[in-house]
């Protein structure tokens, strides 16, 4: 099966990062306001984004041998219209396994999706219309 990929590292750069929304206990806060404070870190943002890349800094030997053994791509992954006609012309479907960012052109018609996607499985976002992710929504895992 032919895969249309582009393929950036993995980082993500300031404009190109997705929001999540943490709870943290008033303690915990406390702690990371008095290390901004301090000047350890710029903001409760810098801190938070330092840990996390710690944490996967450690986990890193895993997580290649996972990213390897489920055939992830690793990066961006995105599908054009006219990839997705060259697919369905060819008779193929795809499979699209991702960790970071996979997106479908917003010109994809729901029915063009269906026909030619047969799975969609994103650790990390999934970009595209409305109207695809709705038709897609029974094959993203």
């Amino acid at each position: 099966m032919k895969k249309t990929a582009v393929t950036v590292p993995p980082r993500s750069k300031g404009g190109e990062s997705e929001k999540i929304t943490i709870n943290l206990g008033p303690v915990d806060l406390g702690q990371i306001d008095l290390l901004v404070e301090e000047g350890f870190y710029s903001n409760r943002t810098d801190l938070i984004r330092t840990a996390i890349r710690n944490q996967l800094a450690i986990h890193a030997p895993f997580m290649q041998e996972s990213i390897t053994r489920r055939a992830l791509v690793l990066g961006m992954q995105h599908f054009s219209r006219q990839d997705l006609e060259a697919a369905r012309a060819a008779h193929e479907h795809l499979n699209v396994h991702v960790l970071g960012l996979a997106s479908i052109a917003d010109d994809v018609s729901p029915e063009l999706a269906l026909a030619t996607i047969e799975s969609v499985v994103v650790l990390g976002a999934f970009h595209a219309s409305p109207a695809v992710k709705a038709a897609l929504g029974a094959r993203v895992r």
